[in-house]
């Protein structure tokens, strides 16, 4: 089988971004997966490479498809007109902002124009791009925009637990009030269809509740009983196989202990804090609702330790084994960590 070639952008120069890069780009089993090209500076990925003491050479390309799977060497595909030199560690910067989303929109239109078969994100810094006057909020947004998507969900994953989010980056109380029969309906319906697409057979669906308790038949809120439990008595007439609401501070060991393949969390910290107390360092995010493969790391840019040498990669190496997974439809379904 033909290794799949997977994008991978720098994340913002002044973060974490280009070390856990380069540390993954170290490991010689990533390129025994795929071929891999960098969508970010030469210069400052081979900065990082020096500082893990990696004797690895950085290439540049103008040609997405020259990326290889070399031990020895690095493809990198550099945005014209982009300057960050020199980036200072571990401060917001309105060029770093620049240079982070245009690589987020370069792999983007690498991915809609099928020139790479998958894309995996390192972290980009909100405040960054909005010094540098950037609308999006993040990668889901700006990926949503270059598609057309309807709609773009958030799906997190550490090992065996998977937590699907109806709402991700909204208040508390707009998520709150996003908690629809129609809404909850639709994200059943997108979920059952990629766990299928991904090798399960009839996912294994559980919704979580929103109140305490699972609302305690109404005495304790009626979101489950106006809203949350018809869209599942719909998504079961359908022959979907979706269990809920169930109380969230049950749920998740459930899944965990294999009950539900996947779960469909209300809003941002439900799934969020249950994804990263079972195994925050490889827990990553694959979005739903794109024309293409998008995985990333579960953090930040970790402004505190940026150029110090001790960056944890675990959540990178996931995010590109996932991708590797989806991109050539093996293992995602079956694998137990």
């Amino acid at each position: 089988m033909k290794k799949p070639l997977i994008g991978i952008t720098l994340g913002d120069p002044c973060g974490i971004g280009p070390e856990v890069v380069a540390k993954v780009l170290n490991h010689t089993e990533i390129t025994e997966w795929a071929r891999l090209l960098v969508i970010g500076d030469a210069k400052i990925l081979s900065t990082s490479l020096k500082l893990i003491n990696s004797e690895k050479r950085v290439v540049t390309t103008e040609q997405p498809e020259q990326a290889h799977g070399s031990s020895e060497s690095i493809t990198v595909l550099e945005v014209p007109n982009i300057n960050v030199e020199p980036p200072v560690l571990g401060k917001h910067s309105k060029n770093a902002g620049l240079a982070s989303h245009a690589w987020v929109e370069t792999a983007g239109n690498l991915a809609l124009e099928k020139k790479v078969d998958a894309i995996v994100t390192a972290p980009i810094n909100k405040t960054s791009w909005k010094l540098a006057e950037i609308k999006e909020t993040g990668h889901q947004e700006v990926f949503q925009r270059l598609s057309g998507s309807r709609q773009v969900y958030t799906m997190l994953v550490s090992g065996q637990l998977r937590c699907m989010h109806l709402t991700t980056h909204l208040p508390l109380v707009e998520a709150c009030n996003s908690v629809t029969k129609e809404n909850i309906g639709e994200a059943i319906s997108i979920t059952n269809d990629y766990l299928q697409q991904w090798g399960f057979a009839q996912p294994k669906i559980a919704v979580a509740a929103l109140n305490p308790h699972g609302g305690d038949s109404g005495l304790i809120g009626k979101e489950e009983i106006e809203e949350i439990a018809p869209a599942i008595e719909k998504a079961q007439s359908n022959k979907i196989l979706v269990s809920g609401p169930i109380p969230a501070d049950s749920v998740f060991v459930q899944a965990i202990a294999g009950k539900y393949d996947v779960v469909i969390v209300l809003y941002h910290d439900q799934g969020h804090i249950a994804i990263k107390v079972h195994g925050f360092e490889q827990s990553i995010s694959i979005n739903l609702g794109l024309p293409f493969i998008r995985t990333s790391v579960d953090h930040g840019t970790a402004f505190d330790i940026a150029g110090k040498g001790i960056a944890d990669e675990t959540s990178l190496i996931e995010a590109i084994r996932t991708a590797v997974e989806l991109a050539t439809g093996t293992g995602i379904n079956t694998r137990n960590t």
